[in-house]
């Protein structure tokens, strides 16, 4: 066991030798952390520029107007008479949306001519489009009710049945698991653990990269026989300082007051055996590619697209098989499940069972193959050695 510290403590020596390695692995999750905490702290999109053309000028456009000026969503940039410059209008005041409202449109109502209001999106940008144009929907579609409960009062329908009349039934719609719709707490959590998981394999690149490059594999090949104290030599001191990271995210959370408190031991848990499969993966890329650079290169092609892949923002049902195998064999892929059902969800812990299997064959297999790949190239230098 004391040559076993005794590696360990040089293991940690190499990590903070290595500023590049240090300020990536330690600096990379608190600067994302913070910079996109503040980036999606206000957690729903409000105060969307739209431009309306109001060519009727009525009470009854000013009444849309009003409810558009009343949605949290909406803010009126610009008010034109008519369509003269519109779209140079919509450019300059960075519009998601431009409604027309026509000429005519009071008399229209009142007379069942049934005027259009027209409706452009502009749909560069889809979130804030989805935004927009719901929240236009619902201004118009109640401005549509209240003008159509107030024509039938005119025709003297009683109260009584006017509601009854209108509505033959009723629809609810709750809202559960992020009632506000908060952004932050929908994407901020994802991002951190895709950055965790880049860190954790550029770091693993260099474990044994840099000592077959620099020519000190033979020195822990001399210090112990044991293939599993030196997998777990290069192992350990990630998983302590993964463990860190994992703490700091946790007081990320209460420093952007967000309401993540139940099943958070075992959410720690589940991210401990995503934490080691990743590691078994980096290992075993540092082995079979004994160059730093190189090693490098092939984990970040891993590890960039992991997020997309990962099913966590788009569905991977909606993604073609080979994409949908390709995504199995990365941890992400099934620790982000893990996260929502125990944190955004609150669900039971039997519905991650599945995704900790899948996360505990990765780390299996990443650990037999590393271990076999190590096996081999102590044997290879033993080899060198005795020629």
């Amino acid at each position: 066991m004391r040559v076993f510290f005794e590696l360990l403590k040089r293991e940690f020596a190499l990590f903070w030798n290595n500023s590049v390695l240090r300020i990536l692995f330690i600096g990379a999750p608190i600067m994302y952390g913070v910079l996109l905490g503040y980036v999606y702290n206000k957690g729903k999109v409000t105060d969307l520029p739209i431009v309306v053309v109001d060519k009727d000028q009525s009470k009854m456009s000013k009444k849309a107007l009003q409810m558009m000026e009343d949605n949290e969503v909406l803010t009126i940039s610009a008010l034109l008479p008519n369509e003269d410059n519109l779209t140079r209008t919509a450019l300059e005041k960075e519009a998601v949306c431009m409604v027309i409202i026509p000429e005519g449109f009071e008399k229209g109502v009142l007379t069942k001519k049934y005027p259009e209001i027209t409706t452009i999106v502009n749909t560069a940008n889809v979130l804030t489009a989805n935004y927009a144009s719901t929240a236009l929907q619902v201004c118009l579609g109640t401005l549509k009710v209240g003008v159509q409960l107030e024509t039938l009062r005119k025709q003297g329908v009683p109260e009584n049945l006017l509601m009854s009349q209108y509505e033959p039934f009723k629809t609810t719609f709750i809202k559960k698991n992020n009632r506000s719709t908060n952004y932050m707490y929908f994407l901020w959590p994802g991002i951190l653990a895709t950055v965790l998981q880049q860190v954790l394999m550029l770091g693993l690149a260099l474990s044994f990269a840099s000592e077959f490059e620099n020519g000190t594999f033979k020195f822990l090949v001399n210090k112990t026989s044991s293939t599993f104290k030196l997998i777990m030599v290069k192992v350990i001191p990630y998983l302590i300082m993964s463990f860190g990271i994992w703490l700091i995210y946790w007081l990320f959370t209460w420093w952007f007051k967000i309401p993540f408190y139940e099943n958070l031991g075992t959410l720690t848990l589940a991210a401990g055996l995503f934490v080691l499969s990743v590691c078994f993966i980096g290992i075993l890329v540092s082995l079979l590619i004994p160059s730093q650079l190189k090693a490098t290169e092939v984990l970040m092609v891993i590890a960039t697209p992991s997020f997309i892949l990962s099913g966590f923002t788009w569905p991977l049902s909606q993604m073609p098989e080979w994409i949908q195998y390709i995504a199995s064999i990365i941890p992400l892929t099934h620790f982000l499940p893990i996260f929502r059902v125990l944190i955004i969800e609150n669900g039971p812990t039997d519905l991650i069972y599945p995704y900790v299997q899948n996360l505990l064959i990765i780390t299996a297999v990443g650990f037999v193959l590393s271990y076999v790949a190590l096996a081999y190239k102590k044997e290879s230098c033993k080899r060198k050695r005795l020629l």
